[in-house]
């Protein structure tokens, strides 16, 4: 969104308050007409149609989830001299509860006295933890074999998503529930503090949720755990938008509005954070536990997230594959859609595509990591017939 003059930004407000948020999509005008202005309103603004075009994909990302059934490993051990405390397999939801999940780690890191902490692994969960032990006044070095935008984290969707196959609702203790929405809340918190910057780290967004049959709640067939009433009063309540008051020519559309993360420019914050306050990273790859003893710190924060499964050869780490299809940026789209079983989410680097399958089992077990070029122009098609319906 381009920045706006006080006199707009009260506008705005105004304008969003009037029509329950739609006022944040901001955009071109498309073919159709916008709700009717109250008296003194203007009316929403239009949306701007995604051009998904298969010429337009500048690349194609896939991500492995690192997926627990009994939650994200948090316990502590000790590996020969050192104090390992483990911090990984948060499934989908690793940028969402990265702050939460790093306060816990860090405290018990430096329960034991010890100032000079080491970090494994620069993604979500890595440069969340370093940070954290920052603000706690330790020094921090982060080990990593590579840094953001080349780890795995940095091909994820970025959006709000804490509970995002986060476990199995069978399979966790009675404690993890109260544990996760104290991790939900408290991640919550932090991310609105990167609200506001330069490049805009992290932003509000808008996605509307198209059918041409009536809403039905999603099969589980794996019985995943979802936690999301227990934080909904973080976010605004998803919506039925009715005709008139969006561009689709489809019968069934609701919005939700969520937080965002545009992880170019919010890695490149993080990490640039880290460095400005004393932090280091040294370029390394474990291939086993015992390597840990060449390090000088005595206690380290395992955050190696997918990577866990060969290094702490940890088989209960299981890869939910995902790929994203990204279409040359479009400024003006900054909101997304689902539709027919595919995603979109329009951020600041690109605009993603992403085929979500009927429910969340979607690419469980596949640790498959090549790109599939025939299923991103397949996502990106289905997302064009949404748009041609206006024509």
């Amino acid at each position: 969104m381009e920045s706006l003059s006080r006199a707009d930004r009260r506008l705005f407000l105004q304008r969003s308050a009037a029509i329950g948020g739609l006022g944040l999509l901001g955009g071109c005008a498309t073919a159709g007409q916008g709700a009717p202005a109250a008296p003194g309103f203007r009316a929403p603004p239009l949306l701007a149609p995604i051009d998904a075009k298969a010429d337009r994909i500048m690349g194609v990302t896939v991500c492995l989830r690192p997926f627990r059934a009994a939650g994200p490993r948090m316990d502590a051990e000790t590996v020969g001299d050192k104090l390992v405390v483990h911090n990984y397999g948060h499934g989908g939801s690793g940028w969402s509860l990265g702050w939460g999940s790093a306060l816990i780690a860090v405290k018990t890191a430096l329960a034991g006295g010890e100032r000079d902490i080491a970090v494994i692994g620069c993604g979500a969960l890595g440069l969340t933890a370093a940070t954290v032990a920052q603000r706690a006044g330790a020094r921090v070095t982060i080990y990593a074999k590579e840094r953001l935008p080349d780890a795995r984290s940095a091909r994820a969707t970025g959006v709000w998503s804490p509970d995002s196959r986060i476990a199995l609702a069978g399979s966790v203790d009675a404690a993890f529930p109260a544990l996760w929405e104290d991790m939900a809340r408290k991640s919550f918190r932090i991310h609105q503090q990167y609200l506001g910057l330069a490049d805009a780290p992290v932003e509000w967004t808008t996605r509307y949720m198209i059918s041409d049959t009536p809403p039905a709640q999603a099969p589980d067939p794996m019985g995943f755990a979802h936690y999301g009433s227990r934080v909904g009063d973080l976010t605004p309540r998803p919506i039925t938008v009715e005709a008139g008051q969006h561009p689709f020519a489809a019968p069934y559309v609701r919005r939700a509005t969520f937080p965002m993360f545009n992880l170019a420019a919010y890695g490149h914050t993080l990490m640039n954070d880290f460095l400005i306050g004393g932090g280091r990273f040294e370029l390394m790859e474990f291939q086993t536990p015992a390597q840990l003893s060449a390090l000088k710190q005595k206690v380290v924060i395992n955050c190696t997230g997918y990577g866990a499964r060969a290094l702490w050869r940890d088989e209960s780490i299981v890869p939910v594959r995902g790929q994203i299809a990204w279409l040359i940026p479009q400024p003006e789209v900054n909101y997304g859609v689902t539709y027919k079983g595919v995603a979109t989410v329009g951020r600041r680097d690109g605009i993603g595509v992403q085929v979500t399958g009927p429910d969340e089992s979607y690419g469980f077990n596949d640790a498959n990591e090549a790109p599939d070029r025939v299923e991103a122009e397949t996502a990106v098609a289905t997302i064009a017939t949404l748009f041609q319906k206006q024509s």
